[in-house]
């Protein structure tokens, strides 16, 4: 233990002046991600198992299974950040998937010295009945909170240990653009678009935080970077909140769109398909997340990072491109 743990502080004094950032994820924050610290002249690899190139200029693309601690720890060699933003879209795999891919990636993190910046969600909070804040205990009953909080338990004990150095970023539901039907923020703009019904998952009319991509991606970068805010978790910049039926018409006026109806889907309905599609099953699991208040508190950040979240007009702007 002691050799290993020696190990791990000598790469992580070696990465400590590296700007090469490593990134596990293509999808919306992947490449967010990617794409401001190409901005700003790092050196860039996104790694994915199929080798996705993102058409970002200067940033590299690896092909590599994620989940194979000697894959990654090889692809990972030299970085100083190693950014968790895979995201498996399919709820009914997450217990085969992220088990093997979040202890990977704490290997990878602590046999490289890279810091580890997780992209997390609010799933392990469980059902709140007050404005979500850092510190708040991870209370989940329902399984892909449980899981979200075993990975972020599993990954603060190894930061403790000195073994790496972790934090995670949580955010609400995702909108900004290229999203489409993987968040309840984003699903609905194209059908909206064509003046359709929109038809959601528990009501349409409770305040909900939705959190730009752009804004998650800012406060991990800038989270990695300071030695100060490892070690514990992080709200990414979130405006206030907006019901689903708001939120879907903001997007549509600014886009010069006419508002359109916002209505629930029957309970009986979704629990009738629940019965027979497991992905429908697992998404009722989440709706006590639409059925009342849901709101995370984000002051944190902004007083210790000085930022503030992306305007939302320019987020209802951004979120049209779909």
């Amino acid at each position: 233990m002691v050799d290993a743990e020696s190990g791990a502080l000598a790469n992580l004094e070696e990465n400590i002046m590296k700007d090469r950032h490593v990134i596990v994820g293509a999808g919306p924050v992947g490449r967010h991600v990617a794409q401001l610290l190409a901005l700003r002249g790092s050196e860039v690899t996104v790694v994915t198992r199929s080798g996705t190139d993102t058409g970002i200029d200067g940033v590299k693309h690896q092909k590599a299974d994620a989940s194979d601690p000697a894959a990654l720890t090889a692809a990972a060699e030299g970085a100083s950040v190693l950014y968790n933003c895979a995201n498996p879209p399919d709820y009914t795999t997450w217990t085969d998937v992220w088990p093997p891919l979040a202890a990977s990636l704490l290997t990878s993190a602590e046999r490289t010295g890279a810091v580890l910046a997780i992209a997390g969600n609010l799933y392990p909070y469980g059902k709140v009945s007050s404005p979500m804040v850092e510190g708040d205990p991870d209370s989940s009953t329902e399984t892909k909170g449980k899981l979200r909080a075993t990975m972020w338990a599993d990954a603060l004990s190894a930061h403790h240990a000195g073994r790496v150095r972790a934090f995670e970023v949580r955010a609400s539901d995702y909108v900004g653009p290229k999203i489409g039907a993987n968040s309840h923020g984003t699903r609905n703009i194209e059908a909206a678009k064509k003046g359709k019904t929109a038809w959601v998952i528990g009501s349409p009319d409770q305040p909900h935080s939705w959190t730009d991509v752009l804004d998650v991606a800012r406060i991990l970068i800038a989270a990695a970077e300071d030695e100060s805010a490892h070690g514990r978790i992080w709200h990414a910049p979130t405006n206030v909140p907006r019901t689903q039926t708001e939120a879907l018409n903001d997007i549509m006026a600014v886009g010069g769109f006419a508002s359109v109806k916002v209505r629930p889907m029957p309970k009986a309905f979704l629990k009738a398909a629940g019965l027979v599609m497991p992905v429908v099953r697992e998404l009722n699991h989440m709706s006590y997340q639409f059925e009342a208040p849901y709101i995370v508190n984000s002051t944190a950040a902004t007083a210790k990072f000085g930022l503030e979240p992306t305007p939302w007009d320019e987020v209802c702007r951004r979120s049209l491109d779909q």
